[in-house]
């Protein structure tokens, strides 16, 4: 299957959540960076009431000048301003996760969609001065071949993104993921350079003219910071070094490999 045959007939579906699969906050980044960027109009929010638990997913109160009001967990749809994406984002549920991916299904196959491309971000032994791996993965054997992909070895537990692509292919709809790595080091520092990976990675998969160069100044940004912070840490230094030469040595292998 070539996306390229099919985005002129029907849109693509790409989205993210906030929680379990996103470290760094890095999916979540590249959708709202995805919605501004094509100019998406919100076409569906979700009701909350039925996913969540609010003890756990608490809403938050928000101050307006003198007024006050409460922002709840959102999940919405928006259309690119060309048509050619749906663009979902929201936070990973705590109940009824069927209901709520047939739900979510039910609006892919009104819009008629083509493909639905699931992203992620987890954390690894990664240096963050390194380019951002991306892991793409597809239980459809034409679309790994044509994409570069691979099928999931994974077994184990699994978030809403998965249960989303499982249902999707159980479903008859093409479906792909892309899993950005975040340094396991800075776990709780927001990763501009996982989301621009991720955004990289759909441009080049969709074919999509996006200027990036907010994300590329907060990428250099975010090394900065983290170079400053590591330098006053020996151990956390010296870590950092070690995963350097361990996907230096990694590359090297593979080129060995290439040339044999």
């Amino acid at each position: 299957m070539n996306i390229d045959d099919s985005t002129t007939k029907a849109p693509i579906m790409v989205i993210a959540f906030a929680g379990w699969n996103d470290a760094g906050g890095a999916s979540t980044w590249a959708i709202q960076s995805l919605i501004e960027k094509t100019i998406a109009t919100e076409i569906l929010t979700f009701d909350s009431e039925e996913f969540y638990d609010f003890s756990r997913e608490r809403p938050t109160v928000h101050l307006d000048g003198e007024s006050r009001f409460l922002s709840w967990p959102k999940n919405t749809i928006s259309l690119s301003n060309d048509g050619s994406l749906l663009l979902m984002e929201g936070v990973e549920p705590q109940l009824n996760w069927q209901t709520f991916t047939q739900n979510i299904l039910a609006e892919a196959q009104k819009y008629n969609v083509s493909m639905i491309i699931t992203l992620g971000s987890l954390l690894a032994e990664v240096p963050h001065s390194r380019p951002v791996l991306i892991h793409g993965v597809s239980e459809n054997t034409e679309i790994n071949r044509t994409y570069g992909l691979q099928t999931s070895s994974y077994e184990g537990p699994t978030g809403i993104i998965g249960v989303i692509n499982q249902l999707s292919t159980d479903a008859g709809i093409p479906n792909m993921s892309f899993w950005a790595t975040v340094p396991n080091y800075v776990a709780g520092a927001e990763s501009p350079k996982a989301a621009l990976a991720l955004i990289e990675r759909l441009k080049t998969t969709l074919n999509l003219s996006l200027n990036t160069t907010d994300l590329e100044i907060a990428s250099s940004a975010y090394e900065r910071q983290i170079n400053q912070i590591i330098e006053g840490d020996e151990d956390t230094s010296k870590y950092v070094d070690e995963l350097e030469e361990t996907m230096t040595l990694g590359i090297m292998r593979l080129l060995a490999l290439k040339t044999l």
